[in-house]
């Protein structure tokens, strides 16, 4: 993009301009595309952590259905972190036919690939009825969710990046997020309502097959979102310049390595913090601190429902100063508050408790509620699908998927209950070097061949504003 494609604005949805379009002057048409948009990608993410959720929050239930013994916990969430080995070979796989055959395309498949092996963990037999072949099963039934899911994240957040206006992309792609919260907190909702109903002997007995059962339902819907949808413009148009590759996964490896490399140095932080504040921490405080599993969900659903108060706020937020100075908030809040926010949620006070939770909630809401803007930015159109999908998927597999098995291991281990505190804190540390190398895309067009952000200096010079941006001091 030129200067000069800068300069002349458009009314409809396709806008190159870093100003993009404003709602309000969207014509009726365009607004409900990218709403349908927004919600087709939101509740697809809503099912997948739904379903971490569930999984996560009834750990105890599935570790004495078909791990009977006293590592049913460790070998329980070591089947999730097997199934996350699987990410990498889906984003490898579905990452590039993203960029080859559409956004849309692959994320129907995706849906599916999510929704009928979770529903199929709410009907499986348990180590009782036939031994081994149970917990094989479910290895089984996670690596298909796993391989599905490498290819659903980065194309939701790629297709709506690619669809939101330049000036709000911050915004829309805050809704991919609360979609995350959305989905994680309703599996705490659902099973922390179950448990009250029925109780935990009726949970053991098989009312805990419930919740998986449910993502049928709310797969289908989003299923039938996705089908309605269209391409992205951004997507369409190189398609149509012929700017879309036909060796991505070629092209990905020769020219944006280091993208790549930055991107899962940021994902460590993302996913170890995501993966704690979200999934593990329930089991944290039932089964290493002692407290009733009702109150431990319940505590987290309140965290989550203030952070979905706030995450669209700040996604706006981040189309006014940039999405860099609150990236560097959340990695160095990590950096100093994980140990304190721990110490808090050690004690036996249940607002103190909540405090420390909430600490470590809201610098996750902050770093949550521009990623999906942030992310797709790093890489050009030809490649962004694959860039993001791998990627991410590569280090989410080695640090997502391992997170609750991580520590609940060496905490058994080394009887030290507060090393996910300290683990964090080396996180924060290596999220802040691949912050640091990240470039302010903030209002920046995603169109053409080249990264976002590289004509910044020619935009610059013709005397357009642009977010974050330094123009170089003159040469004496």
């Amino acid at each position: 993009m030129t200067a000069e494609d800068f300069s002349n604005p458009q009314s409809d949805i396709s806008s190159p301009t870093p100003d993009g379009i404003e709602f309000s002057t969207m014509p009726p048409k365009d607004k409900k595309t990218l709403r349908k948009a927004i919600a087709g990608s939101a509740l697809g993410n809503a099912v997948e952590w739904f379903d971490y959720g569930v999984y996560a929050y009834l750990s105890g239930y599935i570790a004495s259905s078909f791990f009977p013994g006293p590592w049913g916990t460790v070998a329980t969430f070591g089947v999730l972190a097997l199934s996350f080995v699987f990410r990498p070979l889906g984003g490898f796989v579905l990452g590039p036919l993203g960029d080859k055959l559409g956004r849309q395309k692959v994320m129907v498949i995706t849906i599916i690939m999510m929704t009928i092996p979770t529903t199929l963990i709410g009907i499986l037999p348990t180590f009782g009825v036939v031994g081994v072949l149970a917990p094989i099963l479910l290895l089984l039934c996670r690596i298909v969710q796993g391989f599905s899911t490498g290819g659903e994240y980065g194309g939701a957040a790629v297709f709506m990046a690619e669809y939101a206006p330049d000036r709000r992309r911050g915004f829309c792609g805050s809704f991919l997020e609360f979609g995350t919260l959305l989905g994680t907190g309703g599996g705490a909702l659902v099973c922390t309502v179950l448990t009250v109903i029925v109780g935990d002997d009726a949970m053991s007995a098989g009312w805990w097959r419930l919740p998986f059962l449910l993502t049928l339902p709310l797969g289908g819907v989003a299923l039938w979102l996705r089908m309605s949808l269209k391409e992205p413009p951004v997507f369409s148009e190189a398609a149509e310049h012929q700017e879309t590759s036909k060796k991505p996964f070629r092209d990905l490896f020769s020219g944006y390595w280091r993208q790549i490399v930055m991107l899962m140095a940021f994902v460590v932080l993302l996913n170890i913090a995501d993966y704690m504040v979200l999934t593990y921490m329930p089991s944290y405080l039932s089964e290493v601190l002692g407290h009733s599993t009702v109150q431990s969900n319940f505590t987290l659903i309140v965290i989550i429902a203030l952070m979905m108060c706030v995450i669209n706020w700040f996604g706006s937020l981040t189309d006014r100063i940039g999405r860099k100075p609150l990236l560097y908030v959340a990695a160095i809040g990590y950096i100093l508050l994980s140990v304190p926010s721990f110490m808090l949620i050690r004690t036996h006070n249940v607002f103190l408790q909540g405090v420390g939770i909430g600490i470590l909630g809201i610098l996750l809401v902050i770093m949550l509620c521009s990623i999906s803007a942030t992310l797709p930015a790093i890489f050009p159109t030809q490649v962004r699908y694959s860039g993001f999908a791998i990627g991410y998927n590569i280090s989410t597999a080695v640090f997502g998927g391992t997170t609750a098995m991580v520590n609940s291991f060496f905490i058994k281990e080394l009887d030290f209950d507060m090393f996910p505190a300290w683990y964090l804190v080396a996180a924060g540390i290596v999220g802040l070097i691949g912050i640091y190398f990240f470039r302010e895309t903030a209002g920046r067009s995603l169109r053409g061949d080249q990264i976002p952000g590289d004509n910044d200096e020619e935009l610059a010079t013709a005397g357009i504003p642009l977010i974050g941006y330094k123009q170089p001091e003159p040469e004496s």
